[in-house]
């Protein structure tokens, strides 16, 4: 076979798997709306209002006989959707690195996601129960869809490739994220020019990002391929199969730990994207349309973190830019416990260091969790890595609730998650990165 042949195999090689890259970063532009508008900005302080209309005179709801104070509500349901979430994800990374079909996998999820989000329109009145329900399915499909999603990363891209790619992608859903919320600032703040209520415009907002979601899911489903599997495994099923992928993980000690470090420090960051709103309108008093404009300026900064912080990563390796970005967090938090009420411009100056370090710190952690994922076990693997991710952390979410439920003030709430970035950056300092990659039988980059 002469040269020439070589590299215009290799060439066709590396244009199919950049196509493939290209439908990737899709998904991220598709599914990020959601824990942008939703997530992150509308539901959050919507659910909270419906939930207090329906309250008792003491400020209590009680979703199965249980007391609830309405201002817990929506964390707890996040925390609850972890629960289902840790029921589903590894049987769906099972079963894609099993059979190799992670793209009906990946369909099912996202769209049983997106159509549970579409349906937040029909949230009014006293239906905080249907907006908890609404929110548990699209939280735990989200969390499905990134397994299936993420565990593509090392069948698209080089080991060198993969901080880029990764960054890539949180940018591209950072970039989704800005442009939607544009749309929901114009349609919320002239919500009356539109002849629609606020409340209506909410909703509105709330359905157009399931609708994104489906319809952006169609580009990966069309450029990502399915590859057969290089083991069998067998199958298994909930608890069982999740304590599986754990009995093998603990053969792979260093893989572990840099997945504990990975737990604890990403469910603060989880935590502050999914409580930051409530914080700012329950705690601070801003306005609604002040806390879209903030997100927007975290979305838009985030684009250029990523990047950014991608191009340090090649220069100082993964792990030291993570360290150092979790450090920014540790004081924009304890900065946040100070903010004053009814100032939006030092809000602005939070959600700016926020925006700066937020997509980098995801997409290293992404893509260094890549290399340490064995051949072969990629989708089994992220489902433990995921059970944290997008917002799925459960623990920050109780804390957070629970210490409201307990003092009545969302301050004390916001500083507790301090310490998820302590723990985190002590447990990611202890692990060699460098020889657990080699540990799990993958080839190290030139600078980790």
């Amino acid at each position: 076979m002469g040269s020439g042949t070589v590299r215009a195999r290799q060439d066709e090689g590396s244009a199919a798997r950049r196509r493939e890259q290209h439908g990737w970063y899709f998904y991220d532009w598709a599914c990020s709306v959601y824990s942008t508008s939703v997530l992150t900005v509308f539901l959050g302080p919507y659910l909270t209002s419906v939930a207090r209309s329906a309250a008792d005179a003491d400020g209590f709801v009680h979703p199965l006989g249980i007391p609830v104070r309405a201002g817990s509500f929506f964390a707890y349901c996040v925390s609850v959707s972890v629960v289902v979430a840790i029921v589903v994800m590894p049987v769906a990374g099972a079963a894609a690195d099993r059979t190799g079909r992670r793209k009906p996998l990946l369909a099912t999820a996202a769209y049983v996601g997106a159509a549970a989000t579409t349906a937040l329109f029909l949230l009014d009145g006293h239906r905080y129960l249907l907006g908890g329900l609404l929110l548990i399915v699209a939280n735990a499909s989200v969390a499905v869809s990134m397994v299936l999603y993420n565990s593509y990363l090392p069948q698209i891209a080089h080991p060198d490739e993969r901080d880029a790619v990764s960054s890539r992608g949180w940018a591209f859903g950072y970039a989704a994220g800005s442009l939607v919320l544009v749309a929901n600032l114009v349609l919320f703040t002239a919500h009356d020019s539109f002849g629609v209520s606020e409340a209506m415009a909410v909703r509105i907002c709330l359905a157009s990002a399931g609708l994104w979601w489906g319809l952006f899911t169609l580009v990966p489903l069309k450029r990502l391929r399915d590859r057969r599997p290089d083991r069998a495994a067998p199958p298994g099923r909930g608890r069982r199969q999740l304590a599986a992928t754990f009995r093998d993980m603990r053969g792979k000690p260093l893989t572990l730990a840099f997945l504990l470090a990975y737990l604890v420090y990403n469910d603060g960051i989880q935590t502050v994207i999914s409580q930051a709103s409530v914080y700012g309108s329950q705690e601070l008093g801003l306005s609604q349309s002040t806390l879209i404009t903030a997100v927007l300026m975290v979305q838009v900064l985030a684009v250029a973190g990523a990047l950014g912080m991608g191009r340090l990563a090649r220069r100082f390796g993964a792990k030291r830019t993570i360290l150092a970005s979790l450090a920014a967090w540790t004081l924009t938090l304890g900065a946040g416990y100070f903010l004053p009420a009814g100032a939006p411009v030092w809000f602005f100056v939070l959600a700016a260091g926020i925006g700066l370090v937020l997509g980098g710190s995801q997409a290293l952690s992404r893509s260094l969790f890549s290399h340490l994922v064995p051949p072969g076990k990629e989708a089994e693997y992220f489902s433990a890595y995921e059970m944290s991710d997008r917002g799925m952390s459960w623990l920050g979410p109780l804390l957070f609730g629970i210490t409201y439920q307990l003092t009545g003030s969302y301050r004390d709430a916001i500083v507790s998650l301090v310490a998820f970035f302590v723990i985190g950056f002590a447990l990611l300092a202890r692990v060699p990165v460098a020889r657990a990659i080699q540990s799990a039988g993958n080839a190290a980059p030139g600078r980790i």
